[in-house]
């Protein structure tokens, strides 16, 4: 049971690690110290939102299998 924890884990993790490097933010390095776009914001259409949500749902269940493995191990 363990090494079908530690596989789903493992895939969840790539996963999850890929939906967030797709994910794009157009600002850079400077909004990050003051430099954004005067706080404007953007709704997400399409692609984009399929991929947050994606990136949403996939930490869920990441967090959710790691937690099984500290509960049942």
């Amino acid at each position: 049971m363990s090494l079908v924890f530690n596989i789903v884990q493992i895939v969840l993790a790539v996963l999850l690690i890929t939906m967030v490097l797709l994910q794009q933010k157009g600002s850079g390095l400077g909004a990050a110290f003051g430099g954004g776009d005067g706080g404007a914001t953007q709704t997400r259409r399409g692609p984009e939102k399929a991929i947050f949500i994606t990136t949403i749902v996939l930490s869920i269940l990441f967090l959710g299998t790691a937690l099984t493995r500290i509960i049942f191990a």
